[in-house]
């Protein structure tokens, strides 16, 4: 049976359940294997035809179809206004707009204007001769794409005329295309997040989302689903309130944006500057600057506009308020707590609480601040130092009596080293008492003595002797000894070399006096 029969079949069934039997909408949808907001429609559209039950005999299902389903009235094209594509392409970018929406809005404004379906299909249609970079819908204020170029700049130095080849970071938010690049010395950590701060500067606000490429700056392990953010990283998004959500591996329409702003940046900027010279990573990026301010100025070539009108107009109100402070650079690293309570950071040890021994804690490193985390709280601050081998203590974090957790002490370990060998005690003594606080020397002295279980105790002890002649009592000097066999070789007595009574270049003794 041809489907519009059986359609019209079907809404006779409805009809006479309906209205003949008296069924209610819900028994009479089960009984033709319809929806409720189906057959309250068919009744709604028979209503307004002013039908009853039964249906007239000279009704056959084509007249049937023509009361209920009357065609729309054929207008002149004319009478249709056509709507402002670029415009709706335009507002779609804004935040809860939908093409729904717009629709409503257009009928109101043509009320013999297209129908939804037409609108959204001429729509698609329109948005399918725009460039690839065009047809993305992103909302106003979402999404900002960061990757770096593949070409590089050259900056000579002057001193030496040696050339040197700078990365080019390049940015793009989503809505506007609005378009942010700067150049910088390597794709490192440190530059990475530079780059970041300085184009929030620029834009004069923070975007709700940050898609990086998965870089190894920004990305510690790409993964599909679950990709690790470095923790420095995730950091600066904190700082700024902003999600980092990096674009799939294999997925490159994810940063259609970033590879088509790199394409740009390449063409227009870096192209262009393919016969200056430069003498300086800051004068690289004045120049850049000049060349990005003519990028986001020039027209669209299917667009109306230009990147920095629709900046203006659409992202810029939608970002976010930058913080009051930028971000300061900071790294982090996990550590474990040693028995000294102290944690090692760049051959600096830093103190943290005694009940954390053994505990691994994340350290925020800045360029003047060392901060210990356990768990998400904050458990210890110092200020930074570059002293090698040496200790920051805080006596807070001290625990009574200078007890350690596992009930080390100084005579603890005096005790462990008079076993080994005389030498070895006096070397721990010595050790112990060159510090502040004996805490700091534990962790040394404690690797002094586990030499034993290597080595063995009497090759210990004589290295500790032989250390402690030549005056050099660090865990690397015994260990060194030890390694390249120097304890077995015969302990020399020092002696006082013979000068010669009279030299023209020595002055004597008693040209001091």
């Amino acid at each position: 049976m041809p489907a519009k029969r059986l359609s019209m079949r079907k809404i006779k069934d409805v009809l006479r359940l309906c209205w003949g039997q008296g069924l209610s909408n819900r028994q009479v949808a089960r009984s033709c294997g319809l929806s409720r907001p189906t057959v309250k429609a068919y009744l709604r559209r028979a209503e307004a035809a002013g039908l009853r039950w039964p249906l007239p005999v000279e009704l056959d299902d084509g007249a049937l179809e023509r009361v209920l389903f009357p065609p729309s009235p054929v207008l002149p094209e004319a009478a249709r206004a056509a709507p402002d594509w670029a415009a709706v392409h335009r507002e779609l970018t804004r935040p809860g707009v939908t093409l729904l929406l717009l629709w409503q809005e257009y009928r109101q404004a043509h009320p013999h204007g297209y129908q939804y379906t037409w609108f959204c299909q001429h729509y698609r249609d329109w948005v399918g001769r725009l460039d690839v970079v065009m047809r993305q819908s992103h909302r106003a204020g979402e999404k900002l794409f960061v990757d770096y170029a593949g070409m590089r700049a050259r900056v000579i130095d002057p001193e030496t005329g040696e050339v040197r080849e700078a990365e080019v970071f390049v940015a793009v938010l989503g809505a506007s295309n609005y378009t942010y690049a700067e150049a910088t010395w390597t794709q490192g950590l440190a530059d990475w997040i530079g780059a970041h701060v300085r184009c929030f500067t620029y834009l004069g606000g923070v975007p709700e989302v940050v898609v990086p490429d998965n870089l190894r700056a920004g990305v510690s392990k790409a993964h599909r689903y679950e990709p690790d953010i470095n923790p420095t990283y995730q950091d600066l998004a904190t700082h700024y309130g902003v999600a980092i959500i990096p674009a799939r591996v294999g997925r490159p329409r994810d940063k259609a944006k970033a590879e088509v702003g790199v394409q740009v940046v390449e063409r227009w900027i870096l192209a262009a500057l393919r016969h200056r010279q430069c003498f300086s990573l800051a004068e690289l990026n004045r120049a850049i600057r000049a060349l990005l301010e003519t990028l986001n100025h020039r027209p669209f070539r299917k667009l109306p506009g230009n990147r920095r009108a629709l900046f203006e107009q659409l992202d810029k109100p939608a970002l976010r308020p930058l913080p009051v402070e930028p971000y300061e650079y900071a790294e982090w690293k996990q550590a474990r707590v040693h028995i000294d309570y102290h944690v090692e950071v760049h051959g600096h040890y830093y103190s943290v609480p005694h009940a954390l021994v053994k505990k691994q804690v994340d350290v925020r490193i800045t360029a003047n601040t060392i901060e210990c985390f356990h768990r998400g709280r904050r458990i210890a601050s110092h200020r930074r130092s570059h002293q090698k081998a040496r200790h920051t203590t805080v006596t807070a974090h001290m625990p009574e009596a200078h007890r350690q957790a596992g009930e080390w002490s100084p005579e603890r370990l005096e005790r462990w080293a008079m076993r080994i060998g005389p030498a070895t005690a006096r070397l721990v003594r010595h050790r112990l008492t060159a510090r502040k606080h004996p805490q700091q020397a534990y962790r040394s002295c404690l690797g002094i003595l586990r030499l034993g279980n290597t080595y063995g105790n009497d090759r210990l002890n004589a290295a500790c002797r032989r250390a402690l002649t030549l005056g050099s009592h660090s865990y690397k000097s015994i260990e060194s000894i030890l390694r390249h066999g120097l304890d077995r070789q015969p302990l020399a007595e020092p002696t006082e070399a013979a000068l010669p009574a009279d030299h023209d270049n020595i002055r004597g003794p008693g040209y001091y006096h």
